[in-house]
């Protein structure tokens, strides 16, 4: 029962936390536009996100009427099962339950991600929507490839294999040892959930959102929200892979959260900035240039275990 409740209160924290950030997103896009954001919606704009989500829920559900029935309801349904399941196999510092494989089970989870999108797009039989979701498929897989095998890196340096290594044992800074990794993986990562420069899937000038373009009301309101509860887990997961702070129990929870919002703060500046790529320069870059430099470190920390021991 202790368990259940604990799932239960990590739930509600990710989704508060994800109305929260996407208030931080537009406030930050806003000031760096020269404009104020959101700020009628109660004090500051702080009641924005939950307006929003009233807003979606209670639109009307306008649905296709050549769709697959079951598909169609199913795709948004298990991308917001996934995306919350993820969060669970953090070692919190007050969890009760403990993952001893967590780190796989999150490897394991996040790829199956790239299912919602198949689902999404070609249960809504639109030929805009099946392009889309090609499209975010393409580019998911070829960058799940290389979150898998810089966990794997970061995994072998921390010497364990669960989130408990880089929590309560940790004995090193990845971004001290390998600073390189840090910035492939901050651009892996971005490419992987679809964010500026690399919202290919969603991009509104060519897609027209791409493969949810058929979703309204209450399923879209499920798609964005676990697109955003997967972006936090990855870059929470960012935090505790480099520069988590874990020295002293009542220090690291408020460190990595500060660190965390600083992270999270450079990223929406960088879609403020930077312009959207190529979509074939995006493909080319992960598998020239990516996937050997990430081979090789891979590689490396295997021999460098194997020299250790």
């Amino acid at each position: 029962m202790s368990s259940f409740f604990s799932f239960f209160i990590v739930f509600v924290c990710s989704l508060v936390a994800i109305a929260f950030y996407t208030l931080f997103e537009r406030k930050l896009l806003g000031h760096a536009q020269i404009r104020k954001g959101p700020n009628k919606v109660g004090f500051l704009g702080l009641l924005q996100p939950f307006s929003d989500a009233m807003k979606l829920f209670l639109k009307q559900l306008v649905l296709p009427l050549h769709r697959n029935y079951f598909g169609f309801y199913f795709g948004p349904l298990l991308a917001l099962s996934l995306s919350l399941i993820t969060w669970c196999f953090y070692s919190f510092t007050y969890a009760p339950y403990f993952f001893l494989f967590g780190g796989l089970s999150f490897l394991i989870v996040s790829s199956l991600s790239v299912y919602r999108v198949v689902v999404s797009g070609w249960c809504s039989n639109r030929k805009y929507a099946l392009l889309g979701a090609m499209r975010s498929v393409a580019q998911t897989i070829s960058y799940e490839i290389r979150i898998a095998i810089f966990f794997l890196c970061g995994l072998l340096i921390m010497g364990g294999i669960s989130f408990f290594s880089f929590v309560f044992v940790r004995k090193v800074w990845l971004i001290v040892c390998v600073p390189t990794l840090f910035f492939v993986w901050i651009v892996t990562v971005l490419a992987e959930t679809n964010r500026a420069p690399f919202d290919f899937a969603e991009g509104e000038s060519e897609l027209v959102s791409g493969f949810n373009v058929e979703y309204s009301s209450g399923l879209f309101a499920f798609i964005f929200i676990a697109e955003y509860a997967r972006i936090l887990a990855l870059r929470v997961l960012r935090i505790l892979l480099f520069i988590g702070v874990s020295n002293w129990w009542w220090v690291s929870p408020l460190m990595n959260s500060f660190l965390a919002i600083f992270i999270w703060g450079l990223i929406i500046l960088a879609r403020a900035a930077l312009p959207r790529m190529r979509y074939d320069c995006l493909i080319m870059l992960t598998w020239k240039s990516f996937l050997p430099f990430s081979l090789g470190l891979l590689i490396l920390c295997f021999c460098s275990i194997l020299l250790v021991s």
